[in-house]
């Protein structure tokens, strides 16, 4: 193939298998990419600057076509270490015939490749190549992890390299898929393969998929989670599923921004995996949150799925005609008040943010070790939906580590891990509702987004530390019962509700919730974490 840019000749696209006519250009710079991805028609110029690109038909994960290799013989071709609860098996000769296939169908193609890296600590980081039909695709990427220097560049040997062609169609028969839409990971070899669909989550979430399964045995625990610092070098971590406001929260004036969205705990402190933002745009506003807002604004930033004026090329954040899961993809320098280096001590404090839509759990309460990793195993988020009339409905949904989709091994080996870092730095744990008060969803108020900052800073400043707490008679964790600037009130879900009757019975179904779930995990887990569960019992006194 006829290459050009700066690259590592002794590991190239021949290296990685390409050949035939095309073309691959390597490294390509933010303007260049935008230059590409505007010439060849993928995205168009917003009015502010962004580059908007239209993802459909997938404009979200496909989780049913995510597979990993596992060998004839049923064992995994990684130790036996995997769980097959978030991926399906594929055989390494269907995996092989489909890399084959891909190859082929890039052979004549135009491709762009980007050698980049993941994680900030210079000694734990991985390095990932990407090589992509679509120039807003490395775009995309570039803004969400780190460049190496260029001088680098020419001595780049990746550890994780993906293939994206979004133009190639599976064959079900001949490559052991569901469908024309794949996203094959082999993850001894360090390849995915991607086909099918251009959402470009896809790239993100298959890179930490990698991660979750390689760095617990380099002595790293990745997390999905924000983090952020404060003036006395004091870390706090922000876990929580989308929805519940963890960007929202961690992204503060006061304290910098370590990282948005995924970490590693390793010997020498926090760091991020990540370059950049991966944060949904519906319904934000310059006035809740200012410094994302502005984000989506900037030339450099890609808006996937975000609608835009037809005539006007205005960013439309309100609208969902192209999807409910529309994103901007920038790089984190373009949020003010960032840790450059990507790079924190272990964290004082960790906070699990929940939106919880059933009205019932505190806004704030202290967990104790044992509850911190069940709702850590738990990862508890609310949602909505509508009923046959059209009301809206609470429903509970569980999502392990608060990361499900990105964890190959089973949630008990996470959730070990973080269990004996909290105890070895002595970590403060916290439970925030930023869900609904005075009610479930449809009947109650959603707690404010300025409440919810008043209770984490007085968490994180110590300003809690000495304050009388109750405890919470269905959940059984400590909630203070005053924080200066908050209304007592709000701090008793129960005194909230117009019938305390209906919000006992509430609070009891999701006591069960919650019970039936961690069943899974009864055998995982030791005696004292499995205590920390609620229990209708103790609700019931």
């Amino acid at each position: 193939m006829h290459q050009t840019g700066i690259r590592n000749q002794e590991h190239d696209a021949t290296a990685s298998g390409l050949s035939g006519t095309g073309k691959v250009f390597w490294n390509l710079t933010q303007s260049v990419l935008y230059e590409r991805a505007i010439a060849r028609g993928e995205a168009r110029l917003s009015a502010f600057g962004a580059l908007a690109a239209d993802t459909a038909p997938h404009t979200g994960p496909s989780f049913e076509d995510r597979y990993i290799v596992r060998d004839e013989a049923g064992e995994d071709t990684v130790e036996d270490t995997l769980s097959w609860d978030n991926a399906n098996a594929l055989s390494r000769e269907n995996f092989d015939a489909l890399k084959a296939d891909i190859l082929a169908h890039c052979a004549g193609k135009t491709l762009f490749a980007q050698d980049l890296d993941a994680g900030a600590d210079p000694a734990r980081r991985v390095g990932v190549r990407l090589f992509c039909e679509h120039a807003w695709q490395g775009l995309f990427l570039r803004n969400l992890l780190r460049h190496p220097d260029r001088d680098a560049l020419s001595r780049y040997v990746p550890q994780l390299t993906i293939f994206c062609a979004p133009g190639f169609k599976a064959d079900p028969e001949r490559h052991g898929v569901r469908s024309g839409t794949v996203i094959a990971s082999d993850l001894d070899r360090g390849i995915v393969l991607i086909a099918g669909t251009l959402h470009a989550g896809e790239v993100i979430e298959a890179i930490s998929n990698y991660l979750w399964h390689i760095l617990p045995a380099r002595g790293v625990l990745p997390l999905h989670c924000a983090a952020n610092v404060g003036e006395t070098d004091d870390v706090a971590l922000f876990f929580g599923a989308a929805g519940s406001g963890k960007t929202a929260v961690a992204v503060d004036s006061s304290r910098a921004l370590i990282g948005d969205d995924q970490h590693g705990w390793g010997p020498d402190g926090i760091f991020s995996l990540e370059g950049g933002c991966y944060a949904r745009t519906t319904g934000l506003s310059a006035e809740a949150e200012p410094t994302p807002f502005a984000a989506t604004r900037r030339f450099g930033t890609v808006l996937e799925n975000v609608a835009l004026d037809p005539d006007t090329r205005m960013p439309d954040l309100d609208s969902a005609a192209l999807s409910d899961n529309a994103r901007a993809a920038y790089p984190i320098d373009f949020l003010s008040n960032i840790r450059k280096d990507g790079c924190g001590r272990a964290p004082r404090s960790i906070l699990f943010l929940t939106q919880d839509t059933f009205g019932v759990l505190p806004p704030l309460a202290r967990l104790t070790p044992a509850q911190a990793m069940y709702h850590f195993l738990s990862g508890y988020a609310g949602e909505v939906t509508a009923t046959d009339t059209g009301a809206p409905e609470p429903q509970a949904t569980f999502a392990p580590c608060f990361g499900a989709a990105f964890l190959p091994q089973p949630p008990s080996v996470y959730g070990t891990m973080l269990g004996d870092l909290i105890a070895e730095h002595g970590v403060e744990c916290w439970l925030v509702n930023t869900g609904w008060s005075g009610g479930r969803a449809g009947t109650g108020a959603r707690i404010p987004l300025e409440t919810t900052r008043r209770l984490v800073a007085a968490a994180l400043d110590g300003s809690l530390t000495e304050v009388e707490t109750r405890t919470d008679p269905y959940f059984g964790v400590a909630v203070p019962t005053e924080v200066e600037g908050v209304d007592p009130r709000l701090l008793d879900p129960s005194r909230t509700w117009a019938s305390r009757m209906d919000y006992a019975m509430t609070a009891r179904r999701l006591v069960g919730m919650f019970t039936d779930n961690f069943t899974r995990f009864e055998t995982a887990v030791d005696d004292e974490v499995r205590h920390a569960q609620p229990r209708t019992a103790i609700a019931a006194e």
